[in-house]
């Protein structure tokens, strides 16, 4: 009996061991909801929606890819960090990066309204709050939407903006407001007939209609505008300066317009 409790527990203590470097073994470059890796000094961690075309999005190939995702590729490169993409929940993104899950929050993200929240880099490039309507609605203006159901992502800039003191007559006039998870969910629920508006950054609007043809329509109406920055941990200003010099430099040597140029068939730094 002595003999088989010293086998038992070798055993179990070789499993413990096993099951330790298995933890700890989790070195890849692309991350997911499920599996996230080990954040070091050597890799800059950027927590991005992956559902938010043409910023961050899984492409036809399986990697991901985006506006957002180029740039964050080349100031790491330019930074001798490996570059490592995380998926996030919009939602769970401060948690995400308090707990240093994440580096960085790069994707579209919205300065104002969040200006003492996060260590910014400077803001690169103009976004606006749009809505996005079906072309055969016969809504051409945001006062049709008076009685009308309306999408908008959870802790989007565009909720926050629909919310806003200023936005209050608008939103009240809706018959509902609907917080979904992601965009997709959102024009899913437009093109079925679901809601009859979805609110939403405009880069992503234009980019979620461009393919559909007649479809959709973004009406003219601008919610609110605003600016596009990397968000840090407040106390992670180092890290902050070091991305924002590869920024600019990126912006000098022309490097950014080439990347903008092929997700928007324009310049649209407005770096300094």
């Amino acid at each position: 009996m002595r003999n088989i409790k010293k086998v038992l527990c070798f055993a179990l203590a070789a499993t413990m061991v096993m099951s330790f470097v298995a933890c700890g073994s989790n070195t890849g470059k692309k991350a997911d909801n499920k599996k996230t890796v080990e954040n070091t000094d050597k890799n800059l961690v950027v927590g991005f929606d992956q559902n938010f075309p043409p910023f961050g999005y899984v492409g036809k190939d399986g990697e991901y890819t985006g506006f957002d995702i180029e740039l964050a590729a080349e100031a790491a490169k330019r930074l001798k960090m490996d570059v490592v993409y995380q998926p996030i929940d919009w939602d769970a993104k401060d948690m995400e990066l308090s707990s240093g899950t994440i580096d960085c929050i790069w994707n579209g993200f919205t300065i104002n309204g969040r200006e003492d929240q996060y260590a910014w880099s400077d803001a690169y490039m103009n976004n606006a709050q749009v809505f996005v309507v079906r072309s055969d609605s016969g809504i051409t203006s945001e006062k049709d939407l008076k009685g009308k159901i309306v999408d908008v992502q959870k802790e989007s800039s565009a909720e926050s903006a629909l919310n806003s003191e200023e936005s209050k007559s608008l939103t009240g006039s809706f018959s509902q407001l609907i917080s979904v998870a992601d965009y997709n969910t959102a024009m899913m629920d437009l093109e079925s007939g679901a809601v009859d508006a979805v609110a939403m950054d405009k880069f992503v609007a234009l980019d979620q209609t461009k393919d559909k043809g007649d479809t959709f329509q973004v009406l003219s109406y601008e919610i609110s505008s605003e600016q596009y920055g990397i968000g840090f941990e407040k106390k992670n200003t180092a890290l902050r300066d070091k991305v924002n010099i590869a920024l600019k430099e990126m912006n000098a040597d022309g490097t950014f317009a080439k990347i903008s140029k092929k997700y928007f068939g324009e310049d649209v730094s407005i770096l300094q």
